[in-house]
C-alpha cells in the first residue's frame, strides 16, 4: 500500500479520485483518503495499491513505510551525488578527511605506491598492528561508493577496528574511480593490489596462506571480481571473502531494487544510475567479472560470509549470491542485519552496527585460525 500525493482541494470540496502526482506506469484502485492541513490549504492524500515501479514516495513517509532504527533514518535525506562535475570535490572533501583520522594506539598506517591496471600508479595503505615475531593474517580491503567515491571516514575506521580486533594487517586499496575509471579500470587496479600483497607478503610480514579480501557495496562487486578472476587465472586464491551488502547484479531485477526507491543512503535510482556510468565504456557483453551473479558457476570460490542490509535495493540480490555460491558448494554464511540500510556503519556508535563489526571480526578471525 502506498500513499501518494494528490491534487489539492479546497475544504468541502468533494473529492473525486484522480492520477497520482508521482510518475508511475499503473495504478488499480482508491482505498481511502488521509486528509493533511498545511498553511491552511486541504491537502488530500490518496491510498492506492500499485502496480509497476519506478514510484518516488514523498520522503517525510519513509519512517512510516520502513520500520528503520532512528539513528539511521536520520540520514534520510542523506543521498550520494553521482553528478560528474560535484564528484571531484567531494572526493577532494574525503580525502582531507580521512587524512585527518589519527591512526588509534597499536597501529602504523603506511602509504606504498603501486603499480594498477595498466601500470598506472595507485597507493594502497598498510594498516599493521604492533610487530609479530610471526607473519600476520591480512585482509585485502576495497572500499564502497559506487565505483565513484572515495572511501569515506567510516569506512577507516571499520579498517583499524579489524586491524586491531582480528588481530591482522588491513590494506585498503585506493582504485581509481568513476567517472573517468570506468569498467575494467577499478577492478583491475583491486586485482593488481591483491596480487601486490601474495607477491610481497613476507616483505609486511604477511602469512601469504593467510590473505582474504573483503568489500562493503561497491567493494564488494570488486572483491567478488578479484575472486572470479584468481580462480579463472589460476593465481593464488584468497583464502576467504567478505562481502557486506555486495553489488553483484547489474539486471537489477530482484524484487528490493523495485520496491526500495527512497531509501536513506542508497535507492534504486542512484543503483540504476551508477551501474550506467561504470559501464558506459564497457564491451557487450558485459563480463560476469563486472556482474558475479552472472558468472556460469561460483564452484571454486573461497569460503564467504555474506552481510546484507534490510531497507536497501541490494539486499536480495546479495542473498542470491549467498545461495549461489552455497549451491556451487562454497562454504557460506549469510547474515540478515534488520532495521538497517544500505551503508549503516556510518552511524559508528549504534548497537546493531557494533554487533555487526564483531560479528565480521569473529568471521575473520574463524576464517585465519
Amino acid at each position: 500500500m502506498y500513499t501518494i500525493s494528490c491534487t489539492k482541494k479546497r475544504l468541502g470540496h468533494r473529492l473525486k479520485p484522480t492520477r497520482p502526482s508521482v510518475a508511475c506506469d499503473q495504478y488499480s484502485y482508491l482505498t481511502g483518503v488521509d486528509i493533511l492541513c498545511d498553511s491552511g490549504v486541504i491537502t488530500y492524500w490518496i491510498k492506492y495499491k500499485l502496480q509497476g515501479s519506478g514510484i518516488t514516495l514523498p520522503k517525510q513517509l519513509v519512517s512510516e513505510r520502513y520500520d528503520i532504527h532512528p539513528d539511521f533514518l536520520q540520514y534520510e535525506k542523506i543521498k550520494p551525488t553521482l553528478n560528474p562535475y560535484i564528484l571531484p570535490i567531494i572526493n577532494s572533501l574525503l580525502t582531507w578527511k580521512l587524512n585527518s583520522i589519527p591512526v588509534p594506539t597499536g597501529l602504523i598506517e603506511t602509504r606504498q605506491p603501486i603499480k594498477g591496471y595498466n601500470d598506472a600508479p595507485i597507493n594502497v595503505s598498510i594498516l599493521s598492528p604492533a610487530p609479530s615475531r610471526q607473519p600476520m593474517p591480512a585482509l585485502v580491503y576495497f572500499h564502497g561508493g559506487a565505483f565513484a567515491m572515495q572511501a569515506a571516514p567510516h569506512h577507516k575506521c571499520l579498517a583499524f577496528e579489524y586491524a586491531l580486533r582480528t588481530p591482522c594487517t588491513v590494506i585498503v586499496v585506493d582504485y581509481r574511480l568513476l567517472p573517468k575509471a570506468t569498467y575494467p579500470v577499478g577492478l583491475f587496479d583491486c586485482y593488481s593490489a591483491y596480487r601486490w600483497v601474495c607477491d610481497n607478503a613476507a616483505l609486511h610480514n604477511i602469512d601469504s596462506d593467510r590473505i582474504a579480501v573483503g568489500g562493503d557495496s561497491a567493494g564488494g562487486a570488486l572483491a567478488a571480481g578479484v575472486c572470479l578472476l584468481a580462480r579463472d587465472r589460476k593465481a593464488a586464491m584468497p583464502c576467504f571473502q567478505m562481502l557486506i551488502y555486495p553489488i553483484t547484479d547489474k539486471r537489477q531485477a530482484t524484487a528490493s531494487m523495485q520496491q526500495f526507491t527512497d531509501t536513506p543512503l542508497w535507492n534504486s535510482a542512484l543503483n540504476a544510475k551508477m551501474w550506467q556510468m561504470y559501464l558506459k565504456n564497457a564491451l557487450s557483453p558485459v563480463s560476469y567479472y563486472a556482474s558475479p551473479a552472472e558468472a556460469a558457476t561460483l564452484k571454486d570460490m573461497p569460503p564467504t560470509y555474506v552481510e546484507v542490509a534490510q531497507y536497501d535495493p541490494l539486499r536480495d540480490e546479495g542473498i542470491a549470491y549467498a545461495k549461489s555460491l552455497e549451491n556451487s558448494g562454497v562454504p557460506t554464511e549469510l547474515f540478515e542485519t534488520k532495521r538497517t540500510v544500505h551503508g549503516f556503519e556510518i552511524a559508528q556508535h549504534n548497537e546493531i552496527v557494533l554487533a555487526s563489526v564483531a560479528r565480521r571480526v569473529e568471521k575473520l578471525q574463524k576464517a585465519f585460525a
